[in-house]
C-alpha cells in the first residue's frame, strides 16, 4: 500500500534557535521534530511587544476527574487557570486569573530549561521537571520514580492537586513550527499519552490519580501571533488491544502555512501526518459526534462534556468550546500499516481568539 501522507514536511533533528539575530523567524527552524529541540529564548517580550505568546498547558484525564492547569504570558497580561471536573457529578470547578503585565509569572526560556509557575492571592501553579529516581507527584519525598517526568502542583479555592506525568523510555512527542510570516509564527510542542499518577483533593476529600489509568497531555507554546486567529485542537491518550495510543490533531490555524500539527503516537513512536485534515462538527450543538478525517486517519469523536468559555476584556477576547469525550477509528503509518482503536479518551476544541 502506498502511503498518502501528502507533501512531507522537513524533520528537524538538531538543536536550532527559533529566531535569528534580527529577532525574526529563523527559517532553519521551520519543520517538525520528535522531541523538543528549539531554543525559544528570544520570545521574551523585548521585541514585538504585545504579539509574544508563551504558555504551558497541562490536562490530565483520570477515571473519575479531569484536571487542568495553565500558566501563560501574552506580554500585556498573564492568563492562568486551575480547573477540575468531576466526571460523575458533572461539577466543574474553575479558577482563572488575568494579571496585568504578567506579574509573578515564571516561564522557562525554552522547554526543559526550568520551572513554570504563577501565583495570585487565591491560586498557585508550579510545573517542574523531575529526574528519574526523584519524588513522584503525590508521594512522599524520597520515594522514587522509575522514569523522568513533570510534576504538576496547583492550589485554588476548594481544590489542590499533585500529579506527576512520567516520560516512558523512548517516548516521542510532536514539535512543529508554523510560519505565517517572518514576524508571525508559532512553535508548539504537543506531548500526548504521558502516564500520570498522584492525588487530587476537593473540599479536603482526597482522590487517587491512578497509575495505568490516568493520562497527561502537554501543550507548550512559544511564538508571535496575529491578533485574530481561529483553531481546532484534538488530543487523545489511552490503551487499546495492548497498544498505547496517542492522538494529536489540529486545524484552521495551520492552513496555508506548509506545516500541520497532525500526528499519532503508537507505543511511544511518533508518526507524522503532513496533510490538513477535514473537521466536521455542529457549532450549534458541540455535543453531537465530531468527524476528523484525512487520507491516513479517520476519527469519530463522541463528546460527553463541553467546557465552553467566553471572555471579553476589551482587547482580550476568547470564544472556546473544549469538548471532552472518546475517540475511535484508525490511522495508517508511512509504511501503509493501519491501526484500529476505540475508547481513547481526550478532547476536541473549537477556538476563536482576539488577543
Amino acid at each position: 500500500m502506498t502511503p498518502t501522507n501528502g507533501n512531507a514536511e522537513r524533520e528537524i533533528t538538531t538543536p536550532t534557535p527559533l529566531i535569528d539575530e534580527r529577532g525574526r523567524l529563523n527559517r532553519d527552524a521551520v519543520g517538525w521534530m520528535r522531541r523538543p529541540l528549539l531554543d525559544t529564548s528570544g520570545i521574551n517580550g523585548r521585541r514585538s511587544w504585545g504579539r509574544n505568546k508563551r504558555w504551558e498547558y497541562w490536562c490530565v484525564m483520570t477515571p473519575t476527574h479531569i484536571i487542568a492547569a495553565t500558566v501563560s504570558s501574552i506580554d500585556y497580561a498573564g492568563v492562568h487557570e486551575v480547573w477540575v471536573f468531576d466526571r460523575e457529578t458533572q461539577e466543574s470547578i474553575g479558577h482563572g486569573a488575568t494579571v496585568p503585565l504578567a506579574r509573578d509569572t515564571v516561564l522557562p526560556r525554552s522547554l526543559g530549561d526550568g520551572p513554570a509557575s504563577a501565583s495570585t492571592r487565591d491560586m498557585s501553579i508550579e510545573i517542574v521537571d523531575t529526574e528519574a529516581g526523584g519524588a513522584a507527584g503525590g508521594l512522599p519525598e524520597g520515594r522514587g520514580m522509575d522514569a523522568a517526568g513533570t510534576r504538576l502542583r496547583a492550589r485554588a479555592p476548594r481544590v489542590r492537586f499533585d500529579v506527576t506525568a512520567t516520560v516512558p523510555p523512548g517516548h516521542e512527542c510532536l514539535g512543529v513550527v508554523v510560519p505565517w510570516s517572518d514576524t508571525r509564527f508559532q512553535y508548539t510542542v504537543k506531548d500526548v499519552a504521558r502516564p500520570a499518577s498522584g492525588t487530587l483533593c476537593i473540599d479536603d476529600v482526597e482522590y487517587d490519580v491512578p497509575a495505568g489509568r490516568s493520562w497527561a497531555v502537554l501543550d507548550h507554546g512559544r511564538g508571535r501571533w496575529p491578533y485574530d486567529v481561529r483553531w481546532n485542537w484534538g488530543a487523545g491518550s489511552g490503551e487499546c488491544d495492548g497498544h498505547t495510543i496517542g492522538i494529536q490533531i489540529g486545524g484552521q490555524w495551520t492552513v496555508g502555512s506548509g506545516s500541520t500539527e497532525n500526528a499519532f503516537v503508537l507505543d511511544g513512536k511518533l508518526h507524522k501526518i503532513s496533510q490538513e485534515l477535514r473537521w466536521q462538527y455542529d457549532t450549534q450543538n458541540y455535543l453531537e459526534p465530531w468527524r476528523i478525517t484525512g487520507d491516513d486517519i479517520d476519527l469519530t469523536f463522541e463528546p460527553f462534556y463541553d467546557k465552553g468559555t467566553r471572555t471579553n476584556l476589551g482587547v482580550l477576547q476568547s470564544h472556546t468550546d473544549q469538548c471532552f469525550g472518546t475517540y475511535s477509528g484508525w490511522f495508517r503509518d508511512a509504511d501503509g500499516a493501519a491501526t484500529e482503536f476505540r475508547g481513547i479518551e481526550g478532547w476536541a476544541e473549537d477556538v476563536h481568539n482576539r488577543w
